[in-house]
């Protein structure tokens, strides 16, 4: 049996961490957070401190894969997430009414997910997860043990030195300890290589604001998920217990759409757009929440082919971070997290093999998603300042471009686009199938793009005077 140390007791970390020790092996997590899980999901929603998660009481949706790796994987998970009150949800309920053909696909269970606020989230995976492995919450981790190398001039990593000094060894440790991990600097101290690095600020601001519904139902969904205006965007997410959330996005370059953290004006621009005010019919349980200066950002632990050390692996926004603009962080994390358990029940009595065949597959499975990970600040500055949209210039960006036309009439592109956007299947991969392009041209050359309604921007700035 093998020892393993998982650093971050969130919903990636604890998921390594029940996954590797159904595999046999002796999980320990040390959670930097010293508060314990609350009584009930409903106090971790009022009082949970979890200051290492930044967006702990900001949106969170878990896309269909997330629903689908519980199932195979971690089945008491997904039974305590609706225990708690997460909710069922069917993507293929954004459907447009300008799509007639409402027959139901084979296959369209696969559109199905489970999701929730992220302390009802949390609460559900750390209840199963304190029944079977011990997590040491309060615990600081400052730097990294080594022994002699597994393989020539690269490090190998055999346990951590807490804050406090306390010398904890193991056969592995995984790096869970999200978007404000220290790693890169730890295995600079051990005379490692620095991880193959690239970060950019995301430039949205999201001003956020909860509700609980005063009958029991959540709204029904009248647009998509996410809807795109001229310097905005609507983020609507169903949530657990009878609550939601409501979000709009800007870039950050907006002055002026600043005052949006104002409720009055947070709520005259929601209601001023028909397909969303109804939103707005529930008591608010926050503020206008506020979240900015998020960053994207990609690690990569093999350099010129030779892993930067041995004995530990990144998982989750570790790795790599993405705005939160899709809502793809858990799901990205946990597919990521699913992904380097396989390799590490295959390769854990090789250190080397166990660091290349972790990054092979994060590079094959869930990097491609990273790099769809993409904004619209483009579009939305161009608004600010009055200019024109900008147009694609390269053969892919202008099928996107068709796609978002051709969505709103056709019932099998709308879901081919939302297995993009679910995270089920790649952009090129549903692009390669045969005659999906085609297909996708000739429904956009013969309909008008869908307008939502709502303010035009001279009107909007005019409300928030």
């Amino acid at each position: 049996m093998s020892t393993v140390l998982v650093l971050g007791g969130g919903v990636v970390g604890l998921s390594m961490a029940m996954m590797l020790a159904r595999q046999g092996h002796s999980v320990t997590v040390f959670e930097h957070d010293g508060a314990s899980l609350p009584g009930s999901p409903e106090e971790a929603w009022r009082a949970w401190e979890r200051r290492g998660v930044t967006q702990f009481r900001l949106p969170h949706y878990l896309h269909p894969p997330v629903r689908h790796l519980l199932d195979s994987h971690l089945p008491d998970v997904k039974e305590a997430l609706l225990r708690v009150g997460c909710i069922t949800f069917d993507v293929l309920e954004t459907m447009p009414s300008s799509i007639t053909d409402r027959a139901a696909r084979e296959g369209d269970e696969r559109f199905i997910t489970i999701t929730g606020r992220r302390p009802a989230i949390e609460y559900a995976f750390a209840s199963v997860a304190e029944r079977l492995i011990p997590i040491r919450r309060g615990v600081s981790v400052g730097g990294l043990l080594t022994r002699p190398s597994a393989a020539s001039g690269i490090p190998h990593v055999t346990g951590v030195r807490t804050v406090d000094g306390e010398e904890v060894s193991a056969d592995l440790i995984v790096d869970a300890m999200g978007r404000h991990s220290k790693i890169a600097n730890w295995l600079e101290a051990i005379g490692a290589r620095r991880p193959i690095e690239e970060a950019e600020i995301s430039g949205f601001i999201y001003y956020t604001r909860y509700f609980r519904s005063r009958t029991g139902a959540v709204p029904p969904c009248r647009s998509a998920l996410q809807t795109y205006f001229h310097s905005f965007s609507l983020l609507t997410l169903p949530s657990d217990a009878g609550t939601w959330s409501v979000t709009v996005f800007i870039s950050s370059e907006d002055r002026a759409l600043k005052k949006l953290r104002d409720p009055k004006h947070w709520t005259a621009l929601v209601a001023a757009c028909p397909w969303h005010a109804h939103w707005l019919d529930g008591e608010p349980i926050t503020d206008v929440l506020t979240m900015g200066g998020i960053h994207d950002r990609y690690r990569r632990f093999v350099v010129d082919g030779v892993p930067v050390a041995t004995g530990i692996v990144s998982v989750g926004d570790s790795w790599a971070c993405t705005n939160p603009s899709l809502g793809r962080g858990i799901a990205m994390g946990l597919m990521h997290a699913f992904g380097t358990v396989e390799v590490v029940q295959q390769h854990l009595d090789n250190p080397l093999a166990l660091a290349l065949a972790q990054d092979s597959m994060t590079e094959r499975r869930v990097t491609p998603w990273y790099r769809d990970n993409r904004g619209w600040i483009a579009r939305y500055n161009a608004s600010i300042e009055g200019r024109p949209q900008p147009q694609p210039t390269n053969p892919r960006a202008r099928v996107a471009k068709a796609l978002s036309v051709a969505v709103m009439y056709n019932a099998d592109l709308f879901r081919a686009a939302n297995e993009i956007r679910s995270l089920l299947a790649l952009p090129q991969e549903v692009m390669a199938r045969p005659g999906v392009v085609d297909r996708i041209m000739q429904v956009a050359s013969t309909h008008e793009a869908v307008t939502p309604p709502g303010p035009s921007r001279k009107e909007l700035l005019r409300m928030l005077v």
